[in-house]
Parts: structure tokens; sequence; C-alpha cells
């Protein structure tokens, strides 16, 4: 999720968290700022507010309650990644050099497109190639983490960019395997070895009453969403009749990716908010579609249903998002892109 506090800088210690314990802790923080009506259109053009309203939910996705615990909420991290402590003299001497307007929101997306850039460029030249912490309450970090994993991915790339397919088709001395085995063989690894340890922090108890979950369910609740997603694209895979998974990868990956994005988010915006999580969601209507067209012999095309879930999916994803987002801001009177400064602040008063 973009938007989880607005004013909140990107270190992972928990010096640097900070209460969200209503308007006068924000107002501290944040300076007096107000956010645009997210759904009015004013006097602005129809275009604008068909769009307007073409992207946001019908309803506000969250209720009065939820906004309540929201303004609680008090950010907790734990852990530490193997590379962060070389990392994090980079990060505070990068934030230093950040203008003082730009909220820590805008950062977070700017990374985020330049990775959608960067796999989109994979995609189109090579076609065919969080529950922990709803449990405990705590966003605990492994010693293989995202950071980790970044850092692995631009190696990757690198050496695709360096040696070409030559490279990957060499093979390593002594373990007598092909180069590319090497990273799925990683990527096996650091997934069994973090799952291991998520699973021994849901297994030994949340933080509710009884060992519940911060929302008081079970710690095994959010298993059914992502099990769920699993289910199906495993599945959907399985039933092809044209080699879906095989033949077009990528877009697959990505359908169910949007899927797992968006799960994940409401997974985030259940711990902030200490709310339970609804099993019926319209994130798995592009996966039903797959498997309804396949139960029904693929009276349709599957690779263009296969376009109609990724569409749906990512439409889907982003409503949301901007949703939450823009109710949360409105809701703290905060914006989600830019801080103002104290001196404005200053200024009202």
């Amino acid at each position: 999720m973009i938007l989880r506090n607005s004013c909140y800088l990107p270190n992972k210690t928990p010096e640097a968290s900070q209460s969200m314990s209503g308007h006068r802790n924000i107002k501290r923080r944040c300076g007096e700022s107000h956010l645009e009506s997210p759904t009015g259109c004013g006097h602005g053009p129809a275009t604008g507010c068909v769009f307007s309203k073409l992207v946001q939910l019908p309803t506000p996705p969250l209720s009065k309650h939820q906004l309540k615990r929201l303004e609680e909420h008090k950010y907790q991290s734990a852990g530490r990644s193997l590379l962060e402590p070389l990392m994090q003299g980079y990060w505070e001497w990068l934030v230093g050099r950040v203008p003082a307007w730009i909220a820590p929101n805008l950062i977070t997306i700017i990374g985020l497109l330049i990775n959608i850039f960067t796999t989109l460029l994979l995609v189109y030249y090579c076609p065919t190639a969080t529950e922990q912490t709803y449990v405990s309450g705590t966003l605990r970090f492994g010693i293989i983490d995202v950071t980790e994993v970044q850092i692995f991915i631009i190696i990757m790339h690198l050496l695709a960019v360096i040696g070409g397919p030559p490279f990957w088709q060499s093979l390593i001395p002594i373990l007598n395997i092909q180069v590319k085995i090497f990273p799925a063989l990683c990527t096996v690894a650091g997934t069994i070895f973090s799952c291991t340890n998520y699973f021994g922090v849901i297994f030994t108890g949340g933080v509710g009453k009884n060992g519940s979950t911060i929302a008081g369910t079970s710690v095994l609740s959010p298993f059914l969403h992502i099990g769920s997603v699993i289910a199906l694209a495993a599945m959907i895979y399985k039933k092809s009749a044209v080699q879906l998974f095989e033949r077009h990868p990528c877009l697959y990956i990505l359908t169910f990716g949007f899927v797992s994005a968006k799960i994940t988010n409401k997974l985030v915006v259940a711990h902030m908010t200490k709310s339970e999580m609804h099993l019926h969601d319209t994130a798995f209507i592009g996966p039903a579609l797959l498997f309804l067209d396949q139960y029904f012999n693929s009276f349709i095309d599957e690779y263009v249903v296969l376009w109609i879930a990724l569409i749906f999916s990512l439409f889907d994803l982003l409503r949301y998002c901007v949703s939450v987002c823009n109710q949360i801001a409105a809701h703290l009177h905060i914006h989600v892109f830019r801080i103002k400064s104290s001196s404005t602040h200053s200024n009202h008063h």
C-alpha cells in the first residue's frame, strides 16, 4: 500500500515509528495540510469528473470504525535484514537530499514505477520467460528480505546485459550445472528460509485475545485469501488445454500478481485498522473468469480471457488503492504525495 503514514521516513528501525493518535499528532508531524475532496468534482470539467468516479470505488472502502482505529495505529518493526546496515547509510544520505515537501509515499511510488518499467522491458523482449504482520502486530524483517531481493534482481539484470543468453547456458565449474539454474536454486532456498521464519511467528500465537490476530480472528484466517489465490493459479495452470502458463508465463504471473497485490494491500489495511478480512472480494473475478472458461471447455480462447483477467485485475487493484489512499488522506487531513512546510503551517495561525 502506498499510503501508510504520509510523514513516515523510509527507516525500518522502531525509533522512526510515529503514533497515529488523532489529529493533534497529525498536525504536529505534518502541519496544517488539507486534501482536496477526492470524490467531489466541484466546478472541474466533465471529463475529470468521469475519470474521478471511474478510478474510485462507488462507496468508501473503510468504515468509520476502521478510520477511528487507524488513528490509533502505531508503526512497529523488528529484525534486521542482511544488507540493511550497509544500505542504511545510503538511505539516510539520500533522504537528506530530498526536498522537505516530498512525502515518503512519492519516493515509494517512484521506486515502484522504476520496477514496473524494467519489468515491462523484460516482458516485451522476453514474453516467454505479509500474513505474520497481521498476526503479531509487528512488521518483522528477515535476514533475506526486500532489500536483498531487489539487489539480487539488479545483479541478475546486469549479468543478462553483460553476458547475454550464452552466459546463462554456460556451466558452473565443479557443480556442473548451467548458470541459469543457480538463481532458481537461490530463489527456492530463500523462499523456504523465509516461509519457515514467517510460519514460526504465525503459529506461536498472535497478539490478540487467546493468541488470535490483531483483529481478534484466527491466526489462520488470512491463509484463506492467500491460499485461494495459490489454489486458483495452480488449478488453472494444471487444467489449461493450451498450456497457458508455459506459452504466456509473463502475462500469467502478472495477472495473479495483481490479484495477490490487492489481497496483500487489504491485509495491510486490516492490520492498520485492526479489522477482519472478508473472503469475498472482486480480486477473485479475474481468476474466476479463467476457471469458468476452462470449466465450459474453453468456449472462449484462453489467451483472450487471460488478457481480460489481467486488465480487470490491474484496474481493480488501482481502483482500490486510489480509493483507500484518498479516504485515509481526507480523514487525516494530509496530502498523499507532499508535505506542507512548517512555515506554511505557522502562516495559517
